[in-house]
């Protein structure tokens, strides 16, 4: 995994600085609501279009057509869902090898209700129809991806470490056997009660709402790597974080753990819509109670 140099989060008043020769401002919503009204000089590049391929080509191919053309420019995300619409957007961006990548630290709502500017119509035509090179899918920076088969993979690795005599050495606290003693963490960032009713086996459940700032689309670092110590999930871990569907919510989880200082992260970008139409295992706790860790 690549070291990040930029921030995970940029403030509105940072973005007001930056040269627009320097950046492009990513708008992640619908068009319709972005010709109501966007932050100045932002493009328009709804999720929907960058959900269509995870083929690293495709996806180089659809950012250089907004603007994103060469490694020198700075992208900033935004949306008005909470950030995990942007958080999707940008962990796409950075799967393409794209380093230079950050989310605004909040909402499009947000930034209208603070007074910042905002523009109306379609802003400048970015969307190039031109003639682009080939881009080597090499570029693509797979070790922030999972896949259902690393994930199986890592599943397998747990179940023959808890039946080998090193099982007692993972003995020491109830999500022990979820991952950390294998050096994995599967971390499912749904709800409480959608987790409880199935997840992806030794997975452990932080809903993405606990990294959730209240005026802002993420926590501060020090509650973050509280929830993050309290659960024992430490630095030395990989953590793969998935959610129900797409990887908004769990791109969202991503960028926390990023923000708090986690280098070694991967989403499963394709979550349990993949993993149940492929018919994977899943596991539950029907009668277990909401907040009980021990159903982990």
């Amino acid at each position: 995994m690549r070291a990040r140099m930029y921030p995970v989060l940029v403030e509105p008043e940072e973005l007001l600085n930056i040269s627009s020769k320097d950046v492009v401002i990513i708008d992640v919503r619908k068009e319709e609501d972005y010709i109501n009204g966007h932050i100045p000089d932002a493009v328009s590049l709804p999720l929907a279009r960058v959900l269509e391929s995870m083929d690293p080509k495709q996806l180089h191919r659809l950012f250089r057509g907004i603007g994103v053309d060469d490694a020198s420019k700075y992208a900033i995300v935004y949306d008005d869902t909470f950030g995990a619409l942007a958080a999707r957007v940008a962990w796409a961006l950075e799967y393409i090898g794209h380093e230079r990548v950050s989310l605004l630290s909040i909402t499009y709502g947000r930034w209208v209700s603070l007074g910042y500017p905002v523009e109306k119509g379609r802003g400048k035509d970015k969307d190039r129809d031109t003639e682009i090179s080939v881009v080597d899918d090499t570029s693509a920076d797979y070790d922030i991806l999972a896949t259902y088969d690393y994930i199986q993979a890592i599943i397998e690795g747990i179940k023959q470490l808890q039946q080998g005599k090193e099982a007692k050495s993972i003995s020491d606290g109830s999500n022990r056997e979820k991952g950390n003693g294998y050096g994995k963490v599967l971390l499912d960032v749904r709800e409480r009660l959608n987790y409880l009713d199935h997840h992806i086996p030794y997975a452990m459940n932080i809903p993405w709402k606990a990294f959730a700032g209240e005026d802002r689309i993420l926590k501060s670092v020090d509650e973050i790597n509280s929830i993050l110590s309290y659960r024992k999930i430490s630095r030395d871990d990989e953590v793969i974080v998935y959610c129900g569907s797409v990887g908004t919510l769990s791109g969202l989880s991503y960028y926390a753990l990023r923000l708090a200082g986690y280098s070694r992260v991967r989403l499963y970008a394709r979550s349990l819509k993949e993993w149940r139409s492929l018919n994977l295992p899943v596991e539950g706790f029907k009668n277990a109670h909401y907040w009980d860790l021990s159903a982990e």
